[in-house]
Formats: C-alpha cells, sequence, structure tokens
C-alpha cells in the first residue's frame, strides 16, 4: 500500500531548506561518521540490510574496506561494491562539516560493463556532433537519454532569460501526453533548487509514495545533506510529481560554462530505480551535451556575423560617396534586410524617409525625438510599448525597434519588427494563483493541461550580432560622415587649409593637455596618499592609505582607457581588468604578481559600471592579499566572463578562506554591488574563499 503524500506548503518555496531534510529516501542508506572513521548517526534499515549492531562500529568493519578520509572533496565513490545482509551497495563517500557521509545505495546483479557503458557514450556523443542544428541535437539527446534510462518520457528543458523553462525536445512513450514546446513558470522550481542543480548533476526519485527515514539520534537532523543522492525530497516537490501523474522520476542537469543551461528531466508512470552507474553515465553524457551545445551555438554565432559582414561590405563603399540623406534611397533595402527588420526610416530633422512596412510619418518623428531625447545612447527592445507607452498605437508595426542616433547631425536611424502574436504553451495557468481560506494549506499546482497564451506587444528579439551590427554602422556612418565634412571643406576652403589643420591640432593638444592635467591631478592626490603613509608609519592608517591608492589607481585606469579609446559611453572590461591587475600586481611585489593569474573575457559594460566593477575586484584583491595567507603572496585566480545577459567575477584564493568582512573597503564594495544591482557571494573554494559576483551588464531598467 502506498504511503500517503505529506502535506505541502508552498507559500515560501525559495526559503525551504531542501538541503537539510534531517531524512532520506528508504531505498539507501546512509552512514554518519565523525573524523576518526567511527559511526555515529545513520538511516535507513541498517539494522536489516547492513549489520547489527552499527552504531559506534568502524566504517572499515561495516563496509568491508578502508575509507581514504584526507582532504574534503565534496564525493568520492568506493571502488567496491559493499555486501549486505542479503544484496550488495555501491558507496559513495561525502564530507559535511565535521562529518564524514557514506550513503548506500543497491546495485543491481548484472550491470553493463564499463567497456560497454565507454563505447555507447562514445558512440552517443559522435551522434551529437553530427547534429546540423541545435535542434537536431535535443532531439538526439532526447532519444539517448530515454534509451539510458528507460524512463516512459525523456525531455530537454531550457531554461529561458526570465528563469521560466520550456521543453525543446522530447522522447515518450505514446500513451503519454506530451509536454514539448510547454512552457513552466519560474516558480515550478526554486532558486535554491537550481544551486542543488549545479552541485549535484543527477538526483533520481525511485517512487513518490515512501516514507522519508529519518536520521537517527534525532540530534542530526540538522546535518547538510546537499550532495547526498539518497536525500529525501521536499513534500511539495513529491506532490507536484503526484499532480503530474507520474511516480518516479530523474534530473540530469546541463551546465554550460559553470551555470545551469537546461535539465533533462525524466518521468515513469510506476516506480523506477536509476542506478549510481547510470546516474553517473548521465551526468557524463549531459557534460558532453553541454560542450555540443556551446559549440552549436558558436558555430551560429559566427555564420551570422559572416553574413552581416558580407552586407556591410556592400553598403558601406556606397556611404562613401554623398552625405547619409542622399545616400539612404541607394542603401536602404539593404539596410532593412541587413537586420531582418520588416521597415526601416530616418528621420534627418523635419524630413522622415522611410522603407518597407512602417508606422506613419508623425508617429516615427515622435519616436525619433524621443530616442534623442536619451542622451544618445541606442535603443533595442522587442518589447517597445514597455519602454514608450505612446507604442501601443501602432505595436503592430514598431513592437520592436532598433534605433541607433548619429552623433554628427541629429538623425536617427530606426528598425522596425512589426508584431508577432505569439500563443506560448504553458503546462497549466502560470497566472492562476490560489484563493485560500482561512486554515487552509497552499499545495502545488494540480493542473498541467496544456494553457495558451496569447502575447501580444512583442516581436522577434534582436540578436547580439544584430545590435552589433548596428553599433558598427553607427560609427561607419559617424566616420562617412566625418570624410565628407572633411572632403566638402578641402573643395571650399582649400585656402584656409592650414588654418583649419592648426584648429585641429589645437584641438588634439588641449584634449591631451586636459588628459595630462587629470592624470596629474589624480597622481598628486596619489603621491599625497603615499607620502601620508610613509608619514603615518606602520599600522592600520598606512594600510587604509595604501588602500585608498589603489582605489584611486583603478578610477585614474577607467580615465586612461577612455582617452584611447573612441567611445566614452562603454568600455572593454576585460582588458581593463587586465590593466588594473597589472597595477596592483606592481604594487604587491614581485611574490604576489608571480602567483596571480588572469583570465577576463572581451565584454563591454557602462563606463559607470566598469568603475564599480573595478572598485570591487581592487577591495577584494586587497582582501586576498591582507587575509588568504596572513600576508604572505598566494595562488589568486581571477576570472570574468559572460552568462546571457550578466556578467560573472570571481576572484579565488587557496588560503584561509575568510577575510575581514568589516571596515569602510567592505562598506564600500557591498554600496558599490549594490549599485550594480548584483549579487556577491563567499563560497569555500576547498582550500581558500571563492568570491563570486554577478550582476546585469547594462543597468537595469
Amino acid at each position: 500500500m502506498h504511503a500517503p503524500l505529506p502535506t505541502a506548503d508552498v507559500t515560501a518555496c525559495d526559503r525551504e531548506p531542501i538541503h537539510i531534510p534531517g531524512a532520506i529516501q528508504p531505498h539507501g542508506l546512509l552512514l554518519v561518521a565523525s573524523r576518526d572513521g567511527t559511526v555515529v548517526a545513520g538511516a535507513g534499515d541498517l539494522e536489516g540490510r547492513l549489520a547489527d549492531p552499527w552504531m559506534g562500529q568502524p566504517l572499515a568493519t561495516l563496509l568491508g574496506t578502508t575509507v581514504e578520509l584526507v582532504g574534503d572533496d565534496a564525493s568520492a565513490p568506493l571502488p567496491v561494491t559493499v555486501a549486505g545482509t542479503s544484496e550488495r551497495f555501491s558507496a559513495t563517500v561525502h564530507h559535511s562539516g565535521e562529518h564524514v557521509l557514506v550513503e548506500l545505495e543497491p546495485t543491481p546483479a548484472e550491470g553493463i560493463t564499463p567497456a560497454a557503458t565507454i563505447a555507447w557514450l562514445d558512440a552517443t556523443v559522435h551522434r551529437f556532433e553530427r547534429a546540423g542544428d541545435l535542434q537536431s541535437l535535443f532531439d538526439r539527446a532526447a532519444i539517448a537519454f530515454r534509451q539510458l534510462t528507460g524512463f516512459d518520457r525523456v525531455m530537454i528543458y531550457r531554461f529561458l532569460d526570465d528563469d521560466a523553462g520550456r521543453v525543446v525536445a522530447e522522447d515518450r512513450d505514446p500513451a503519454l501526453g506530451s509536454f514539448l514546446h510547454h512552457h513552466f513558470p519560474a516558480s515550478d522550481i526554486p532558486r535554491q533548487a537550481r544551486a542543488l542543480y549545479v552541485r549535484n548533476r543527477a538526483r533520481a526519485i525511485p517512487t513518490i509514495h515512501y516514507t522519508p527515514a529519518p536520521l537517527r539520534p534525532d540530534s542530526f537532523a540538522g546535518l547538510d545533506l546537499s550532495d547526498v543522492a539518497v536525500r529525501s525530497v521536499s513534500p511539495i516537490h513529491l506532490q507536484y510529481m503526484a499532480n503530474m501523474g507520474i511516480s518516479a522520476s530523474a534530473s540530469i542537469s546541463i551546465v554550460k560554462d559553470g551555470m545551469l543551461w537546461g535539465l533533462i528531466a525524466c518521468h515513469h508512470r510506476t516506480e523506477r530505480l536509476l542506478p549510481p552507474d547510470v546516474r553517473a553515465t548521465a551526468a557524463t553524457l549531459a557534460s558532453g551535451l553541454a560542450r555540443q551545445i556551446r559549440a552549436k551555438e558558436e558555430a551560429e554565432s559566427y555564420r551570422e556575423r559572416l553574413r552581416l559582414r558580407g552586407v556591410e561590405d556592400v553598403v558601406i563603399p556606397q556611404l562613401e560617396r554623398d552625405d547619409l540623406v542622399r545616400t539612404f534611397p541607394a542603401v536602404k533595402a539593404e539596410l532593412r534586410q541587413m537586420l531582418r527588420a520588416d521597415g526601416l526610416a530616418m528621420v534627418v530633422g523635419d524630413r522622415v524617409l522611410a522603407d518597407g512596412t512602417c508606422p506613419a510619418a508623425a508617429f516615427i518623428a515622435e519616436l525619433a525625438a524621443w530616442v534623442r531625447g536619451r542622451g544618445g545612447e541606442p535603443v533595442v527592445t522587442h518589447r517597445l510599448e514597455a519602454l514608450w507607452p505612446n507604442a501601443l498605437a501602432e505595436r503592430a508595426h514598431a513592437s520592436g525597434l532598433l534605433a541607433v542616433p548619429m552623433v554628427d547631425d541629429g538623425a536617427v536611424v530606426l528598425w522596425f519588427r512589426a508584431e508577432q502574436l505569439q500563443e506560448v504553451e504553458w503546462a497549466g495557468n502560470p497566472h492562476k494563483a490560489a484563493a485560500l481560506k482561512q486554515g487552509e494549506t497552499l499545495t502545488p499546482r494540480a493542473s498541467f493541461e496544456s494553457w495558451t497564451e496569447l502575447v501580444r506587444g512583442q516581436s522577434r528579439r534582436w540578436t547580439l550580432e544584430e545590435v552589433e551590427a548596428a553599433h558598427r554602422l553607427r560609427r561607419h556612418f559617424h566616420d562617412a560622415t566625418q570624410r565628407l565634412h572633411v572632403r566638402r571643406l578641402n573643395e571650399a576652403l582649400q585656402r584656409t587649409l592650414a588654418d583649419k589643420d592648426a584648429l585641429l591640432g589645437q584641438k588634439d593638444v588641449l584634449m591631451r593637455e586636459v588628459n595630462h592635467r587629470v592624470q596629474n591631478s589624480l597622481q598628486l592626490v596619489g603621491a599625497f596618499l603615499r607620502l601620508q603613509a610613509r608619514a603615518a608609519g606602520a599600522g592600520p592608517v598606512a594600510d587604509q592609505l595604501t588602500e585608498a591608492q589603489a582605489r584611486l589607481s583603478a578610477v585614474a585606469l577607467v580615465h586612461r582607457r577612455l582617452y584611447r579609446d573612441d567611445q566614452v559611453e562603454s568600455i572593454d572590461v576585460g582588458r581593463y581588468v587586465d590593466e588594473l591587475v597589472a597595477d596592483m600586481k606592481e604594487s604587491l611585489g614581485a611574490d604576489w604578481a608571480a602567483r596571480i593569474r588572469v583570465d577576463a573575457a572581451p565584454l563591454l559594460v557602462p563606463t559607470d559600471r566598469a568603475i564599480d566593477l573595478g572598485l570591487i575586484l581592487t577591495e577584494l584583491v586587497i582582501n586576498a592579499s591582507k587575509y588568504a595567507y596572513d600576508g604572505a603572496a598566494g595562488p589568486l585566480q581571477i576570472t570574468l566572463d559572460q552568462f546571457r545577459s550578466r556578467l560573472r567575477l570571481v576572484v579565488a584564493d587557496e588560503g584561509r578562506g575568510k577575510g575581514s568582512g568589516e571596515g569602510f573597503g567592505s562598506r564600500m564594495m557591498n554600496a558599490m554591488v549594490e549599485r550594480l544591482s548584483g549579487e556577491i557571494a563567499f563560497e569555500d573554494n576547498v582550500p581558500g574563499l571563492r568570491v563570486v559576483l554577478t550582476a546585469p551588464i547594462e543597468e537595469l531598467g
């Protein structure tokens, strides 16, 4: 008889401590030992399935083999199976604080040989490589994972930018309904569960109808079981599965560049065990799938860049012939098709020139004035009415907008995309809230029937490659306009050429002088801080003044880069980080310089956000130099990369694993993180401290 499902309260799903359930799933066993190898707690039918007595026994006696307890790696499978009273178990060793955890799972009497597993993986990865595009890859992956696991339904589930999920591929028993192309709201997978999906790449629930086996004695109920595969599951999730009509499930994470890209979700109508060796094979195959996803995404991006460059090569020479107004009729079709827009318009003064399907001229003129009023920055959106409510009246023709204001003559070039009515198919109504009466308990949604939502006011999204092409066109427009002005001036003002050149030279000298004076002022302040530090002598005051010099250097470096670069709105933060770390190496000395490693990806970031990022990085390096190795030099890894629309800065050491967390520097750093609308996490680097800052690349609107 099935055990009844426990009542689930989902009023605080995101805060549920799912890593400390205090119990395990009863198909497995758990031993908890102290660092000397003595068993101090356990869970499951240890007396009937393993040994009686077990409490207080050495691990080696119960397992029949010595357990290596050196190091603090998250997980380490034992190379041999463990004999129980009537079955054999595979064993995995974990570390949780001061305790060693050994989880035992029953292993089939006859399993697939390692050689056969490797051969199957090799053949499957080769099929992945031969997939022509991403959709073909997803379809092949769904078939492969169902073949491996034997589940009734296997779905490839991809997370979207709003953290909702979409089923992009599916392989299933024809008797089951399909979730292909269905969307699932972000609330279906709480935030802490997503974090565990990155940490535990493969998890299985053989049956939802079980009675949790509690940790014994009760004093161990708060033990962290994050890495334990047989950890008991949240009652909310069990009810969720029951509402879907499934009895067993498995989840294999697709982790790309350290971030959770998606899941392989497996469902079964009856009880089904997924042995540890199959889970390990699935996790390995998922890693191969993630690499293929990345390779195919990069290949698609490369092909798109080639296409855009080809059109640019046709358009740009024509821009050299005359001003933009006269050139526009000759290149308007290529410009519109280049960015796959439905309409293209250019506004110069009170003139509106258009091509393709565009809104009314009066609307375009009003829209161009709004774009110019935003400070000269390009506007990129697939939901214009969300930024500019007046667009509601023309949503049919202008739901998407990519607008580029010219810096020379006030002209604005606008690409339009028409409204794309989108029917989003959800697995249940994501907007339907439960109405609770007093004393009732909120439970997971019970309906997963197809629910279609008509989304209006949106167009196809602009790709990163298209936005980059628009920025390049803006520079080409600017360059062509400048060259045209120079050519006309040369024709009309031949006799004043010397005066013009002199004025340009004076302008350049003035700019250099301004930069020189700013740099001198910053150097003067830096010198004053050094003198004050020297006068203060060794101690906290001198240390604080030295740290202030480092922060000043971060700001000065941004100014130098702005003077060298073509634009002041944004800065390549990857190059900025490289140069900033190079400066800090000089100040920290040769010992530190030899131990610091930097891996910074190229990434355009608004200048003010780059300054905040530089100050945070400076503060983290200062903290590491002071606390990680008690003032001595040691390894320090600095990484900067991008994931979707967010950047991630990681500073990791291998030292004591803690910093001061107090003082002006920490308060300033917290203020900078808040200004970036970011999040900062302090993680165990095993050994050492790993500080991870994630923040939007652009300021949140």
